[in-house]
């Protein structure tokens, strides 16, 4: 039986690589994603090409039960859960405070720390049967850094940070690895920030920044913190690393 890597947020930036990161090295790799049914079935389609294991779902992690019962399907059906990538963005967009409706200060928090919660308080059980586990975790700048118009997302993703310590402080002597992954930066993935710039001008940053310019993180790159994380031997693991472009000040300095 093959170990499974559960992936919360498979797009086809970070989460579909590392993915594909994992299912080459023998890991049949669970895909969640809360829409684009297409581009989920070609990530499935690109991973079995390459000789890997995949399955996709849909899932609207904010939705109640959503996790919770895709966790139980996958270890009552598929296998135990070794892996979790959660790679879940809860960016709502720059918003002002009087822009700000509750309901899209809510959102944030849902998408950033609640919807964490839920998926560790789930899979922790099953990982503590097996006496070990790893769950890796996507974070963003804004977890450090607030600034006008990211209310929302920088309090949600703060709140995703300080979980993830708590977490570490409780897991960590379990077996459970956890890692905070910081990325410090603009990712080349075309359903992130290709979304939220437009085809013309993401191509347009591509042309100038990334590239053979090597000025846009690289989500295959990326990829290989995620899997050399997962691989660390206890007596040294990483709870926190940050990841950016060499011509990026890091956010201490910028």
């Amino acid at each position: 039986m093959k170990p499974i890597i559960f992936v919360v947020g498979a797009g086809a930036g970070i989460g579909g690589h590392v993915a594909k990161r994992f299912a080459r090295e023998d890991y049949h790799a669970v895909l969640c994603r809360r829409s684009k049914e297409v581009g989920l079935h070609a990530l499935v389609a690109e991973i079995e090409a390459e000789g890997g294991s995949a399955e996709g779902h849909l899932l609207n992690a904010v939705e109640p039960d959503t996790i919770e019962d895709r966790i139980a399907a996958v270890e009552a059906d598929v296998g135990p859960i070794e892996v979790v990538l959660f790679n879940l963005g809860a960016q709502i967009g720059n918003k002002m405070l009087s822009e700000t409706t509750y309901k899209q200060f809510e959102l944030g928090w849902r998408l950033a720390t609640f919807a964490l919660f839920r998926t560790v308080q789930t899979v922790v059980p099953y990982m503590e049967q097996r006496d070990g586990g790893t769950i890796l975790v996507t974070s963003a700048t804004a977890a450090y850094r607030g600034n006008a118009g990211q209310g929302s997302h920088a309090s949600a993703m703060g709140g995703r940070r300080l979980l993830c310590q708590s977490l570490n402080a409780e897991l960590a002597p379990k077996g459970i690895h956890m890692a905070h992954i910081l990325i410090d930066g603009s990712v080349d993935a075309p359903d992130t920030l290709g979304k939220m710039l437009g085809p013309e001008r993401f191509q347009e940053l591509r042309e100038r920044r990334g590239l053979e310019n090597d000025g846009l993180i690289l989500p295959e790159k990326v990829a290989e913190t995620y899997w050399h994380i997962a691989q660390q031997h206890r007596s040294t693991w990483t709870f926190e690393t940050d990841l950016r472009a060499f011509i990026d000040k890091p956010w201490w300095n910028d």
